[in-house]
């Protein structure tokens, strides 16, 4: 049977529920670990749908298929799935049913809903099986994407696994063990099974490149008071960094023997297995172990790694400031080849990015796959260009460039609208305002006890009051040489986290019409301590990332002093900063760039 198209995949996998007796589907965008960003082996839900995109559920039914997708995707999932029978589900918009409503609405009593266990985090199923019972429906653990998807698909990953030298992450493997054991002494836990990638390479200060543009190994680890049992495929494992582990007080185990290993351990134990980002699975398997006593909660190596301590600060700030010379490089280049008439396109973008970045020192890879939105493309958010589908630049509108690098000593991510010629007035305005609210967000003070959600409204005041909105956050923490999205903390609507110095976030709003025109402005920025008084402690933020923002788009008369005073403040920290990297035209260049606004 041929499944060369997403109409023959749907039909081959009803006929395996039927064999299966199963009448719902689902399928996550998931891999095993919870990962934002999947090893292509796990791309089932764009196998199966034909849509890209993170955040995203597909679910079959014996007649029909919907796909919920969030606000970033809106338009490129319409695109995806256009002439299939998939009906897109807009995340968040009125009327819209959840996937557990959805799935609910869908069975009958006795019914069956299928999925896989793996790739399922047991968060996930618990909001099923609630939405479920009370239809008298059940789930059944299945792997039809393995059954369904083997002709032409990715081998797992198993690139060499390394070790990020003490020297950049500030704690070795065994002191950071020391601390998980400290913290899940006051969760009242004695042992941890760490499934999400993010938090194992902090934990271990393990790296690989198992994931494209992420440097993460695909592994779990299980700790104890006595024991950290990495299981990982040894095979790929550095003799260098097998030493460093063992050294460290970590025992290798085969990666494919995890199951069996939870199933089989004797040794009584408390175990925190956070259900947002264990598969469903591994936390059936613990929850069937006599021995142990499983304890669903926050993983603490959230919030460990999200404040960054002081070495790796120190290395952030080194890397950014790297970044930033390739960042001016490359907008130099493109501004001169502009110039000279040659036909530029959004791949050319990408093309002079890594030719400076790459050539850098300490350069690992591309933090993510460069986001060059030309005009209209860039109402996309996360639009990619392609060689079958790209825009040739002209000298009229805006460019979009969202970009960024891993080193060896940090991650960057950056966002920067260039003019490229003759501008609307609809443009100026809402390049005015996005750059308004970036720096509202960029200047703001508040007290110890806000939450992310608080703040994340300084940021979307200024658009608001001209009743626009961006359906996305305002900003994301970011990983050390690593994902460039990671928890706990983020700045946007539903984030009741609260913010500590050390914490690094991104400053991105942005205006997003359809068709029309995509700006974003983004920093990194890090949240600092500013005073202490009678009133109590006040945070702020410092940037991390230090590259011109373009002047020439803004309107007059917009921003107020204060805005204008912060704007050519930062410009002459970028001065300041790249000017001794840079050779004297470069620094000719950089000085126009950053020349003073008045208002």
């Amino acid at each position: 049977m041929s499944m060369n198209t997403v109409p023959e995949r749907l039909a081959a996998l009803r006929a395996a529920m039927a064999a299966n007796g199963v009448a719902v589907y689902l399928i996550p965008v998931g891999d095993p670990h919870a990962s934002e960003y999947l090893p292509d082996h796990y791309t089932s839900l764009t196998w199966f749908s034909g849509f890209h995109g993170e955040n995203s559920t597909f679910v079959v039914t014996r007649t029909e298929s919907a796909l919920w997708a969030d606000g970033r995707y809106f338009v490129q999932a319409e695109k995806e799935i256009a002439g299939t029978e998939i009906k897109l589900q807009r995340m968040g918009e009125p009327g819209v049913p959840t996937v557990e409503e959805y799935c609910a609405a869908a069975l009958s009593e006795g019914e069956v809903l299928g999925l896989c266990g793996l790739t399922a985090a047991t968060a996930l199923v618990g909001k099923l099986e609630k939405a479920l019972a009370k239809k008298g429906a059940s789930i059944k653990t299945l792997n039809l994407e393995d059954e369904l998807w083997t002709e032409g698909r990715p081998a797992l990953p198993d690139t060499p696994a390394w070790i990020l030298p003490k020297e950049y992450a500030g704690f070795s493997p065994a002191e950071k063990l020391d601390q998980l054991r400290g913290k899940l002494k006051e969760l009242g836990c004695t042992a941890q099974f760490v499934g999400k990638l993010d938090n194992l390479a902090w934990l271990l200060n393990l790296r690989a490149m198992d994931i494209e543009c992420t440097p993460y190994a695909m592994a779990y680890c299980y700790v104890t008071p006595s024991r950290a049992v990495l299981f990982i495929n040894t095979a790929r494992v550095t003799p260098e960094a097998k030493a460093e582990l063992e050294a460290n007080g970590v025992t290798l185990a085969e990666y494919d023997d995890v199951l069996p290993f939870l199933a089989t351990e004797t040794e009584p134990q408390t175990v925190l297995a956070e259900a947002a980002t264990v598969n469903y699975a591994v936390y059936q398997v613990l929850e069937k172990n006599p021995a142990l006593t499983v304890k669903d909660g926050t993983d603490p190596l959230l919030l460990m790694k999200g404040v960054k301590n002081d070495t790796e600060l120190a290395h952030i700030r080194e890397a950014h400031i790297r970044d930033a010379v390739a960042m001016v490089r490359f907008q130099i280049e493109l501004e001169s080849r502009l110039a000279a008439g040659e036909t530029l396109t959004e791949l050319t973008v990408d093309e002079i990015l890594h030719k400076y970045r790459s050539s850098t020192d300490k350069f690992l890879v591309e933090s993510f796959g460069t986001i060059a939105a030309y005009g209209g493309n860039a109402a996309m958010m996360h639009y990619h260009a392609t060689p079958e589908d790209h825009a040739v630049l002209q000298p009229k509108g805006f460019l979009l460039v969202d970009s960024g690098a891993t080193y060896m000593d940090g991650t960057t991510d950056i966002t920067r609208t260039y003019p490229l010629g003759e501008l609307t007035e609809d443009e100026k305005r809402f390049y005015t305002w996005t750059l308004q609210s970036h720096i509202d967000l960029a200047k703001a003070v508040w007290l110890d006890y806000c939450e992310c959600k608080m703040i994340d409204t300084i940021a979307r005041e200024p658009l608001w009051r001209h009743l626009i909105n961006y359906r996305c956050g305002t900003g994301h923490s970011v990983s050390f040489v690593g994902n460039v999205h990671e928890g706990p903390h983020s700045l946007r609507g539903t984030n009741s986290v609260v913010m500590r110095p050390g914490m690094v976030v991104t400053d991105e709003p942005g205006v997003y019409e359809t068709d029309l025109v995509g700006i974003r402005i983004e920093n990194e920025l890090v949240c600092v301590h500013k005073a202490d008084n009678q009133y109590g402690t006040f945070l702020g933020f410092e940037p991390l990332m230090f590259v011109p923002i373009a002047t020439s788009p803004i309107l007059p008369g917009v921003l107020d002093r204060d805005e204008i005073a912060w704007l050519n403040d930062y410009h002459r920290q970028v001065f300041a900063k790249l000017a001794p990297h840079l050779n004297d035209a470069e620094r000719v260049w950089l000085a126009e760039k950053c020349a003073a606004i008045s208002c």
